[in-house]
């Protein structure tokens, strides 16, 4: 296991998968009678704002049903687990990767398994990897697709998807090759056409240090350390883009990063773009809401990444680094915004100090002095209206950040630390529903822009805590 003595939690990093989706309320409206003078049905009940339990269990530590590899079926689901990826494909699906969780066994550990759930028919159906825990990964040989090609079992990678619908993934805390555990930086494109992985880059085996080269500067040689609970982004070009996460510096030192790397799928080269190469980079603020090139987010893990129809790449917060040069570690909740065409960092909001509190104003209306707490391993959204929204890090409020105004919501959730989930009627949205606290989950957008979320490390309906498998769809 990695260092920091706990569970690898994923940021489960959203990629901006939503983008040019609007969010819409369902619901509303008045019919008029038709000429025969009979009166208009009712209209439908307004599900605005309200959670619906989709799927899964309602109690923590639930087993993985399987199925037949590629048959869907209503009875398959995904285990409970935490630091899985996820991805949404252009057909709306949505696409779950590893993690560590529950396989069919009920025994725990790191997961390789990759599922696809359709929206429109409600099931699950598993795709490729194992059903056990703790596989080794079989690479074959570099960018050469394979039948028998699986990355390992992984939790706390990275993922993003093309705009082919190949599903990339990279690094976390797993087993390599030689079947030793540890930090990976492994880059695989799994090709949902023909159904086959291929290795794109990086080390078979556990802890490489990085290849930094020139800064800006692409080459093959370049290549980030081994790394999990980095966040991620993917560019207007097609380009994929990561930041920091707990790794391996080029000096072969393991600790909290802030370096930013680009990967260029047309030239399979990285390139390192900013931060620093040895581990602990420190903040540097400069003036709220002023771009300059000399800012940067300092180093951390578990943070949350979104991508806006304008192409920027938007952080929140993260286990990190406010003033490394003081020591000063902790939950953050500043929030920042990067051009990739000036390459400039602004602070937007939020903190420059570490465990900052939150401060949750009325329920349902935003104020500039609204401000989640410092989290770590939150999940997020982006609507087609470009509001950024989040939830979870140990806690189950529902956030919205509004960037034209600058303001954050309390949409929903509570305040306070594990909350159990209230489920209600499996596949009804109502208003006392609600996910318990939790932190490591993932989360997807779908054709109508509704906001979906699966399992993560939290609490169940009892209170009680564990890995969950539970999926929520949330109607804004």
């Amino acid at each position: 296991m990695t260092a920091r003595g706990h569970f690898a939690l994923v940021n489960a990093v959203i990629l901006g998968l939503a983008l040019g989706l609007s969010i819409t309320s369902c619901g509303g409206g008045s019919g008029a009678g038709g000429g025969g003078g009979g009166s208009a049905p009712p209209p439908p009940p307004n599900t605005a704002n309200e959670w619906a339990w989709m799927g899964g269990s309602s109690k923590v530590n639930a087993a993985g049903v399987y199925g037949v590899q590629g048959v869907p079926a209503a009875a398959n689901v995904p285990g409970a687990r935490s630091s899985a990826v996820s991805w949404t494909d252009s057909s709306g699906n949505f696409w779950l990767f590893g993690g560590n969780g529950l396989a069919s066994g009920g025994t725990q550990g790191l997961l390789n398994d990759l599922w696809e759930f359709s929206a429109s028919t409600k099931q699950w159906t598993w795709m490729s990897g194992g059903s056990a825990i703790n596989p080794t990964g079989v690479y074959g040989s570099l960018a050469v697709p394979a039948a028998s090609n699986v990355p390992p079992g992984l939790a706390g990678a990275v993922s993003w998807i093309d705009g082919g619908g190949n599903l990339w993934l990279f690094g976390g805390d797993g087993y390599a090759s030689d079947g030793h555990q540890g930090l990976l930086n492994d880059l695989w494109e799994f090709d949902p056409a023909i159904k086959e992985w291929t290795w794109m880059s990086g080390s078979s085996k556990e802890n490489p240090a990085g290849v930094y080269g020139s800064e800006g500067v692409p080459a093959a040689a370049n290549v980030p350390g081994g790394r999990d609970l980095a966040v991620s982004w993917i560019d207007s070009s097609g380009n994929l883009w990561f930041l920091g996460g707990f790794g391996v510096d080029e000096a072969m030192a393991q600790g909290l990063l802030n370096d930013l790397w680009e990967f260029s799928p047309a030239t399979k080269e990285w390139a390192w773009m900013g931060g620093s190469y040895l581990v602990g980079g420190q903040s540097i603020y400069g003036t709220m809401g002023v771009p300059a090139e000399a800012n940067r987010p300092g180093g951390r893990s578990e943070a949350v990444g979104w991508t806006d129809s304008g192409g920027n790449f938007w952080l929140f917060g993260g286990d990190g680094f406010a003033d490394y040069a003081n020591g000063a570690q902790g939950l953050l909740n500043d929030l920042w915004e990067f051009s990739p065409s000036t390459k400039e960092w602004a602070w937007i909001s939020g903190s420059s100090a570490e465990g900052a509190a939150g401060s949750y104003g009325t329920l349902g209306v935003a104020n500039a002095a609204n401000l989640p707490p410092g989290l770590a391993g939150a999940v997020g959204w982006i609507d087609g209206d470009r509001n950024l929204w989040l939830l979870g890090g140990g806690v189950n409020a529902l956030w919205e950040f509004n960037p034209s105004i600058k303001e954050w919501t309390w949409m929903g959730g509570s305040s306070t630390a594990n909350a159990a989930g209230v489920y209600g009627v499996l596949g009804t949205p109502a208003a006392a529903s609600v996910p318990g606290a939790r932190s490591s989950a993932v989360g997807w957008i779908d054709d109508s822009g509704n906001l979906w979320l699966f399992g993560g490390l939290g609490d169940d309906s009892s209170g009680t805590g564990g890995s969950l498998n539970d999926l929520w769809r949330y109607e804004p």
